[in-house]
């Protein structure tokens, strides 16, 4: 068994809930992507991109991925960028066991709706426009998304018991 689960997937895809229970469940450490390029520069993923620009950003994440490459018995959750960069997601692939996680798009708008007021691309919109951006990201990033080595449904409740089942 792998020692490194790379969890992938749009915002508000479950991640991190899903993610923290994975771990807790292989009592393997959890770690955020974002929170952890927070942790290591002392300022918030928006306050990066503001001030320095999304390319410093994924430069960062680069960094913070390829470090996860030196731990073990780790779940990752990944920005939901991360796999769209360069080869990020080849490189997950082969340093550890990726799993896509796809609720649908009503599940995504509902879940975003909660908390659209703290994403700026999102605060503006109206249910009708945000169901649309949603729906334009996932077509471009799918075809990243889907070279994930699982996928799952990505429901909060049964996720990572979802995930196990396929690991094991």
């Amino acid at each position: 068994m792998t020692k490194r689960i790379f969890l992938v997937g749009y915002m508000c895809a479950g991640k991190t809930t899903i993610g923290m229970a994975l771990a807790q469940k292989l009592g393997y450490r959890f770690i955020d992507l974002d929170q952890y390029i927070e942790q290591q520069q002392g300022k918030s993923v928006s306050a990066i991109f503001a001030e320095k620009g999304e390319a410093y950003f994924r430069q960062l994440e680069r960094q913070a991925l390829t470090d996860m490459f030196l731990l073990d018995n780790v779940v990752v959750a990944t920005g939901g960028g991360t796999p769209c960069q360069g080869n990020n997601m080849a490189l997950m692939n082969q340093n550890g066991i990726t799993v896509f996680l796809n609720p649908s798009i009503d599940q995504l708008v509902e879940r975003l709706e909660i908390g659209k007021s703290t994403r700026p691309l999102l605060k503006d919109k109206t249910p009708t426009q945000m169901r649309h951006f949603i729906e334009q990201m996932m077509l471009q990033r799918l075809p990243y998304y889907t070279q994930a080595q699982y996928t799952c449904s990505g429901h909060l409740e049964t996720g990572a018991l979802e995930i196990t089942q396929l690991l094991y």
